[in-house]
């Protein structure tokens, strides 16, 4: 399946947050322990992406959105590049997040190798993440070649409040 994916800017982010709003708590509601819980509404959605904003708007911040067959967004991934001097050849990704309705299409995939591609271009050498350990998203971050660094017990908790142990990643990009 193609993917239509694009980069967003801070005025990109702006027009399109309440569908974004949507996609995350439908990607929530799902069960996906991305940092938020279970009793997000979507006030709550919207103010998260706003807060995301001065990030893009510096450009520490690189945001990506996929759009399934229909146009709606079915997707996103962002990585938040290290702004200390010693860090600045490395970024996290967040928020690696697929609707519901549109797994196992290759969205996920599609948008880590987009923004894996992207952190190269832009000279990030390592990128680095965490996820739930046990969750879907880790068979697609170890098909794409991720490294696994190491578990930590009871690090967050799951949308419903239980603790979940997370899983951390990395990856040298390709220069």
């Amino acid at each position: 399946m193609t993917h239509a994916i694009a980069r967003l800017d801070a005025t990109g982010l702006a027009a399109h947050r309440d569908e974004l709003a949507d996609l995350l708590l439908a990607v929530v509601r799902g069960g996906s322990s991305i940092g938020f819980l279970a009793d997000l509404d979507r006030d709550g959605a919207a103010a998260w992406w706003d807060s995301l904003l001065p990030a893009l708007e510096e450009g520490s911040l690189a945001l990506w959105v996929s759009r399934g067959p229909d146009g709606r967004a079915d997707g996103t991934v962002s990585w938040y590049r290290e702004t200390k001097a010693n860090g600045r050849h490395r970024a996290e990704l967040r928020k690696l997040m697929v609707h519901p309705g549109a797994r196992g299409r290759g969205t996920g995939r599609a948008l880590l190798a987009e923004a894996e591609a992207a952190a190269a271009r832009a000279g990030v050498l390592l990128l680095f993440l965490d996820t739930e350990s046990g969750s879907p998203a880790e068979r697609v971050y170890r098909a794409a070649g991720w490294t696994v660094a190491g578990a930590i017990p009871d690090y967050a908790t799951d949308p419903a409040g239980r603790l979940v142990a997370t899983t951390l990643y990395y990856k040298h990009t390709k220069q």
